[in-house]
């Protein structure tokens, strides 16, 4: 009986406790009163949103929206609503089908919850940027569709990356592409100097207020609820496109798409991507993704823009610059096919830039849009108010429809000459070297050139050839049939290449009926001296094979003239002690005395016509005495004379040699070449040597026409210019008027 008892009391006690947990239970895990209610229930209670919310339960979003997530809603009035269905012809909210409806509600939210001061805010992953920022994901994106290619139907979805150097990783499994929504905070445009010129641009019947999102503004905001934020907004927003999907669809600019998806996009089986699209429909079909070519500057499908930070779509986006089908006719005709009888023999290079020259992979505002760069590094050629047509801001970007083709810099310069010729591939790819970068050079538009042709015909008769499986140049020796491959060949065209390029900002060579000196490259990047001559060019390579390079015919380009040409101008192999002895062995030549100082010092090898100290392929200037100044350096003791007081010495005299030696070194500049072509002055190294190791220079003094050299002693030498800018290997000879000395 005691234990009945016991175990009742035990009951009674322990029903007491839970009953009393319960209420505490509750009391405290209860929905707090002061607690705002979910989206859902907060816009149905306001009632001005009457439309929006029959539409968030069409859309399946009702217990959504009213129950759980964390979201930022850009929430249309009834108002907004009534102008939208008579604008789209839609008798009521009731013919609004599930799709358009879908549509509506998921770009309407904005993955997180922002209230307005944080809307302008960049959320990179090391923390918040503050005003950097003018659009936030959605929840809504394209998703798998059906698409017609080469006849077949098949499933495509877009790349949601950026197709990487190797052609790969342009899409990650899980990531669904979602479309941006755009805002114009007055924090951020302030931030970013951009005004109501940048908005009107692309909604030119919209007032800029305070807070625009995409063409509608703000007309509450900061409204709180449980799950997030509202921003009551003046108009109905249905995601927009993105760049991919607008040329696809505009007729007016079909040509640049159709020629965009023959030559730089493919379609890409994707396991991971059938795999999906079987979850999600339970169709087994395969998936192709569809891929851009990695050369571009991004993919115009990619909705996520860099994915450097996972959120940098925040706060930029890609702009292109679509010409319409007219005049993009006419470039095809007029520029591509010039020397091409189809598209389809034109190399892959040539689509690769001529696209990347219409995108940006940054927002161009109208206001700035001078200051950003395309994939190719130049500014938009165009005029706003002139040459586009069509202004629209997309999903993923600023779309600009034209009515002329950029103005392109590889396409309308002197580099467009060897690069849209099939005729002159070697010359292109030489150009094209990285290591060198004379096609960014050249196809500066903003830079006046001249080029001289160099025809794959001729090159490969002179021994140029690239391999294509070993991806190497190969040069064989003419003359020996010696054969040398990679970086030797390399140097060698590269050498011969810049023979060919020369800067010349007043058209210098327009004219080549006269004759004249000219340095090629320019004054950041100077290479040797080239000679013309009635209508002929030559190098100091052709004066050693004894030809010149004739001008078959020329046009001209924005930024210069090209001429074609029978021949290459040839660097020489010659030492130039072998053009100082011909040049010595001239009738009355006023090089002779010098020269038979040279032959007999230590410093000159007769055998093969060099001397000490300079070598082949680098860059000097010679300056050697006339007969008097030598005759004079002899008569004041500063060069040996012989018995009879000639000006010759003996070699087997140790101090003669040494006084010999010294003199020739002092009259020969190393590290440049220097003529009186007013582009050269300062103090340059000579061969001596001072007895610590240092160079002993002398100054050049340059001006057009007039070319002097003074050593430390002050004495001044002038160059005598009937004699003087002889071509030598890498180098000038000039006869001076006076020597030089060097006292320690």
């Amino acid at each position: 009986m005691k234990t009945v008892l016991r175990i009742l009391l035990f009951f009674l006690i322990f029903f007491s406790l839970v009953g009393c947990t319960k209420e505490e239970f509750n009391e405290y895990y209860d929905r707090p009163d002061s607690l705002e209610d979910p989206i859902y229930q907060v816009l149905e209670g306001r009632g001005d949103f009457t439309t929006l919310t029959s539409v968030i339960a069409k859309a399946g979003y009702k217990d959504i929206l009213g129950e759980s997530g964390y979201w930022t809603m850009f929430a249309p009035n009834d108002e907004a609503f009534n102008s939208f269905l008579q604008d789209e012809g839609i008798s009521s909210v009731d013919n609004v089908d599930s799709t358009m409806a879908v549509k509506i509600v998921k770009y309407a939210l904005v993955y997180n919850a922002y209230r307005t001061e944080r809307l302008p805010d960049y959320q990179p992953s090391g923390g918040w940027l503050e005003n950097a920022a003018f659009k936030r994901r959605t929840a809504y994106y394209d998703g798998f569709q059906k698409k017609t290619i080469e006849g077949n139907e098949i499933v495509v979805v877009s790349s949601n990356r950026n197709t990487d150097a190797e052609g790969e990783n342009y899409y990650v499994s899980g990531d669904n592409n979602n479309k941006y929504i755009s805002y114009f905070s007055e924090e951020f445009m302030r931030a970013r100097g951009l005004g109501a010129y940048d908005y009107n641009y692309f909604y030119p019947n919209q007032e800029l207020t305070s807070l625009n999102v995409m063409n509608s503004m703000a007309v509450d905001t900061n409204i709180v609820a449980e799950n997030g934020i509202i921003h009551e907004v003046s108009k109905v927003v249905l995601p927009p496109v993105n760049l991919d999907q607008y040329i696809e669809e505009n007729e007016e600019y079909s040509l640049f798409y159709n020629l965009m998806e023959d030559k730089l996009i493919t379609y890409e089986y994707n396991k991971e991507a059938s795999d999906s699209y079987y979850n999600f429909t339970g169709n087994s079909e395969d998936v192709y993704v569809k891929v851009y070519n990695q050369a571009l500057a991004f993919s115009p499908n990619n909705e996520n823009y860099l994915i450097e930070d996972y959120n940098d779509g925040q706060s930029n986006g890609y702009s292109m610059f679509v010409p319409q089908n007219e005049v993009f006719q006419e470039f095809i005709d007029n520029v591509l096919l010039k020397h091409y009888s189809s598209l389809d023999q034109l190399p892959l290079y040539i689509f690769q830039d001529l696209y990347n020259a219409h995108m940006w992979p940054s927002a161009v505002w109208p206001s700035r849009y001078q200051s950003t760069r395309n994939g190719l590094e130049e500014e938009a050629r165009f005029n706003l108010e002139s040459d586009v047509v069509d202004a629209q801001l997309l999903s993923n970007g600023f779309f600009y429809g034209t009515n002329k083709v950029q103005a392109s810099n590889y396409f309308y310069s002197v580099y467009t000459s060897p690069y849209l010729d099939p005729d002159y591939t070697l010359m292109t790819r030489a150009l094209n070297d990285t290591g060198s970068d004379f096609r960014g050079l050249i196809s500066n538009i903003n830079r006046q050139w001249t080029l001289f042709m160099m025809s794959d015909e001729v090159l490969n008769e002179l021994g140029y050839s690239y391999d294509i499986d070993r991806e190497e140049w190969v040069y064989v020796s003419p003359i020996n049939e010696n054969e040398v491959r990679g970086s030797l060949a390399k140097e060698r065209i590269i050498r011969v290449l810049f023979n060919h390029i020369i800067f010349t900002p007043n058209g210098e060579l327009n004219d080549l009926s006269g004759s004249g000196i000219v340095r090629t490259g320019d004054n950041e990047l100077p290479g040797e001296y080239i000679k013309y001559e009635n209508g002929t060019v030559y190098a100091a390579g052709n004066e050693a094979l004894e030809n010149v390079v004739n001008i078959t015919g020329y046009e001209d380009q924005n930024n210069g003239r090209v001429y074609f040409t029978d021949n290459i101008l040839e660097f020489s192999e010659e030492a130039p002690g072998v053009d100082i002895k011909e040049l010595a062995e001239e009738p009355d030549s006023e090089y002779e005395y010098f020269f038979n100082f040279l032959q007999n010092s230590q410093l000159y090898d007769s055998d093969g016509s060099t001397i000490a100290g300079v070598t082949l392929g680098t860059k000097h200037t010679f300056l050697i005495p006339n007969n008097d100044a030598i005759q004079q350096a002899v008569d004041d003791g500063v060069l040996p004379a012989t018995e009879t007081g000639e000006p010759d010495f003996d070699p087997s005299e140790i101090l003669d040699q040494q006084m010999v030696t010294e003199f020739i070194q002092l009259h020969i500049i190393t590290t440049q070449i220097i003529s009186d072509d007013g582009k050269t002055t300062g103090d340059y190294p000579t061969l001596l040597k001072d007895d610590l190791g240092n160079p002993i220079y002398l100054t050049a003094s340059s001006v057009p026409g007039e070319l002097s050299f003074t050593d430390s002693n002050g004495r001044q030498a002038d160059i005598i210019p009937s004699a003087s800018n002889n071509l030598a290997d890498r180098s000038l000879i000039h006869l001076i008027d006076n020597y030089f000395s060097y006292t320690e």
